[in-house]
């Protein structure tokens, strides 16, 4: 597998945990918004966990485990908001 093509479901990833958490920081009732230090470092710990199908090889193709990844990404931020609220 080419080295681009491993990088890309990573940058996949990451964008979604950093757009997911804007989202979920949005819900809140915040008079001043969402705050981006704070998204960035919700992000973060969500990211590494949704790490976790990529890097240990579940034997699925490459699409279905971006695809859970990122199932495990929204999953994490729905219990986080239903947690937190």
């Amino acid at each position: 597998m080419p080295l681009a093509s491993r990088k890309i479901p990573l940058l996949v990833l990451g964008i979604t945990a950093i757009v997911l958490s804007g989202i979920t920081l949005r819900l809140f009732n915040d008079p001043e918004g969402p705050n981006l230090l704070v998204a960035i470092a919700m992000a973060v710990p969500v990211y590494l966990v949704s790490l976790a199908p990529s890097l240990f090889g579940f034997p699925v193709i490459t699409f279905k485990r971006l695809l859970l990844a990122i199932s495990v990404q929204i999953l994490l931020f729905a219990g986080l908001y239903f947690l937190l609220s």
